[in-house]
């Protein structure tokens, strides 16, 4: 469990840890706020904490090498899962040796609306959770492409082959990309909606800042670089268009991303920079994407063919992207 806040928010997600049924399992909270901020006297709670803000992914990455355990469960500091929830994945993984990742049913805290079923991918690598903004009554009962890392399960096994987060992200996708790794290597999610967590959406970096339009617009780029079938990849600059688009139009809808950051205060003159920005980050680091794009080939299972058609089960179009 990463934190940067180390806030209250945190102490109620470690309340809610100590009424789990599933007994079997340790808590380690990695500190990013460069503070100390973190104290427990839980004997099960272990707090590693860093100097600086090392991101999400590093953090989780830390946690896992802390850890013998067969499974890494992620969650964040602003979620509060259900008494259930742990036992739910637990005994889904147990069920299913072929999956390597488990979904849980994500809940936008104190509303009947879900936040997340697992995640659904865009031709262009932009990524969304799946049924964001549902009624909870119409939860998904089918497999994920991959899940959340706001509440998941992954299995070390999986993990020992494929790798862990990419520490570059920092911030935002980096659950996207580590799925798309998995499932190109032969992996399934499984969704359980037994597994219930409520989550206080973007607490960490706002639901809609210059600072997660970056890291999101740089990121879905290293995703599609490093994941996106030839044929897929080739298209994906022709699709952003489309997507760039449906965004300036979403803002005289008065929804989606855009017209949020626009009701937060923020200036949309910005937006083109921030883009132009991640792109020079992504050619920048193009070489590196590229062998990481050769190294996950090496320990594919599915063609690229076969992986296409597995993303085009999980898509999503970028009109219904600009407007989540």
């Amino acid at each position: 469990m990463p934190t940067l806040a180390a806030d209250d928010a945190l102490a109620d997600c470690l309340r809610s840890l100590e009424s789990q049924t599933f007994d079997r399992f340790e808590v380690i909270v990695v500190d990013n706020s460069g503070a100390r901020r973190v104290k427990s006297e839980n004997p099960r709670v272990r707090i590693l904490a860093n100097d600086r803000n090392l991101g999400f992914g590093a953090a989780i990455n830390q946690g896992f090498h802390a850890s013998h355990a067969a499974y890494l469960a992620t969650l964040n500091d602003d979620a509060v899962p259900e008494s259930g929830w742990l036992q739910a994945l637990f005994a889904a993984a147990e069920a299913r040796p072929e999956a390597g990742m488990c979904a849980s049913q994500v809940r936008l805290a104190g509303s009947d609306r879900l936040d997340s079923t697992g995640m659904l991918i865009a031709a262009d690598g932009s990524s969304k959770q799946r049924d964001h903004g549902e009624p909870v009554s119409s939860s998904a009962a089918t497999d994920a492409l991959c899940p959340s890392g706001s509440a998941a399960l992954y299995r070390r096994k999986m993990l020992d082959q494929i790798g862990l987060f990419d520490e570059s992200f920092f911030l935002y996708c980096e659950d996207t990309d580590l799925g798309l790794r998995a499932r190109r290597a032969g992996w399934e999610c499984a969704y359980v909606p037994a597994a219930v967590v409520e989550h206080r959406y973007s607490h960490s970096a706002g639901r809609a800042s210059p600072l997660k339009a970056y890291y999101v617009e740089r990121n879905r780029l290293y995703t599609a670089i490093k994941n996106l079938p030839p044929a897929m990849l080739l298209r994906a600059p022709f699709v952003s268009l489309a997507r760039y688009y449906w965004h300036l139009a979403s803002i005289f809808e008065g929804r989606g991303k855009v017209a949020e950051y626009r009701a937060a205060g923020h200036s949309a003159v910005l937006l083109p920079f921030l883009v132009l920005r991640a792109h020079v980050s992504a050619l920048f680091r193009l070489p590196r994407l590229l062998s990481d794009r050769r190294q996950i080939r090496k320990t594919a299972r599915l063609s690229s063919r076969e992986f296409r058609d597995l993303l085009a089960r999980y898509s999503i179009s970028v009109r219904q992207v600009a407007a989540l």
